[in-house]
């Protein structure tokens, strides 16, 4: 047998605790690695997913991570990587069941992008607004992601589920702010959009994106909307969520 079926053989003995153990492998030594790469992956994976955890009872949860474990193929070595894996497998692999809510998808997938938001990296091209708004190049910042769901993932905990989706699609933009706090904030329809077109089209300013929007609300009287606009700017700027982009 060749070192690399020796290899996958171990890996698979670790991965399912019912397989049998490779030739020459004291099962007591097995024990051990199965315990330890599953406590590291299951640690991860619940401080990554904590409300999501906190929906499931502790049999549940460790049984839901396990199929993960043992199912999943990750693409990546890195641990700060098992929450995306787990959403991956979550949203391609499983099949529910009658134990998850649901807005299961939607909460992880919320819960995983506040980490993402909480470590993102400002590349240089981008900082904080110095200029005048009114002719700044402007962009959604690196650390705010703009989303969609169905549910108030924002709300949910154990003793909050919704039982059925809202009857309009919901926005949120989940950013990191001045003092590197993860924060939401719900936005109307006209926000979501202004953001998304920052983040499609780095590099705006506030006459071409009002322009862009007009083409979008045609309805809608254009000094209200420049006005309207100009304030909407100077809030998200305030926050961090968008930014000024750098020469």
């Amino acid at each position: 047998m060749s070192f690399i079926s020796i290899q996958q053989q171990f890996i698979e003995a670790i991965k399912a605790p019912d397989m049998a153990v490779p030739a020459d492998v004291p099962e007591a030594r097995m024990a051990v690695y199965r315990e330890l790469f599953f406590n590291n992956v299951e640690g991860f994976v619940s401080s990554a997913f904590p409300v999501l955890k906190s929906l499931y009872t502790a049999g549940d949860w460790l049984q839901l991570v396990r199929l993960f474990f043992r199912k999943h193929d990750c693409q990546s070595p890195l641990f700060v990587d098992i929450a995306g894996e787990f959403l991956a497998f979550l949203q391609q692999e499983y099949q529910p069941t009658e134990l998850d809510p649901p807005f299961m998808l939607e909460l992880a997938h919320y819960e995983w992008l506040e980490l993402v938001v909480s470590i993102a990296q400002t590349p240089d091209h981008e900082g904080p607004l110095t200029g005048d708004i009114d002719s700044a190049p402007l962009l959604l910042a690196s650390h705010a992601k703009v989303v969609q769901y169905h549910y108030e993932v924002q709300r949910i905990r154990a003793d909050f589920r919704p039982a059925a989706p809202a009857a309009e699609p919901l926005f949120f933009c989940v950013y990191r702010d001045a003092d590197d706090r993860v924060c939401f904030l719900r936005l109307n329809p006209l926000t979501a959009q202004t953001l998304a077109l920052l983040g499609e089209r780095p590099g705006l300013d506030l006459g071409a994106l009002n322009q862009a929007l007009s083409e979008l609300y045609p309805t809608m009287d254009e000094e209200t909307l420049a006005a309207g606009l100009w304030q909407l700017l100077q809030l998200l700027a305030d926050k961090g969520i968008i930014q000024q982009k750098l020469k």
